[in-house]
């Protein structure tokens, strides 16, 4: 995880932007949990975490699978098995599907909260 932070700080340094939304089911997972807390470390070399839950992605009309815009021009999809084992990533050259990725990506934030507003009994399941 060093490597990674590393390159995030530099990145950040140079003023590029690294951003994510993580969607959760609640209460969170075991795996959720461990991500949120290593958040932490992500969010002080310079990376901005946002969280939204699994209803409210469905609500607001988010695809259900998980991938990474780069530069807002570049798509990767994520690929999962039944066991939510990673298969591996499909890099998507389709102008239509970067832009509709896109749009996810911008309602996602605009829905999402910040690591630390999201750190409430209500979210954690405890409540």
């Amino acid at each position: 995880m060093q490597d990674w932070l590393s390159m995030v700080r530099k990145a950040a340094s140079e003023g590029r932007q690294f951003a994510r939304v993580r969607i959760v089911s609640t209460p969170l997972s075991d795996y959720n949990r461990w991500s949120y807390v290593i958040a932490q470390h992500n969010i002080a070399a310079g990376e901005d975490i946002r969280y939204l839950t699994q209803e409210q992605a469905q609500s607001t009309g988010l695809p259900n699978h998980d991938y990474w815009l780069f530069d807002s021009h570049r798509l990767l999809r994520m690929r999962f098995d039944d066991d939510d084992r990673f298969l591996g990533g499909e890099i998507v050259e389709s102008n239509t599907e970067v832009v509709r990725h896109n749009y996810w990506r911008d309602a996602a934030w605009h829905h999402a909260v910040r690591r630390d507003d999201f750190a409430t009994e209500e979210h954690h399941g405890r409540g």
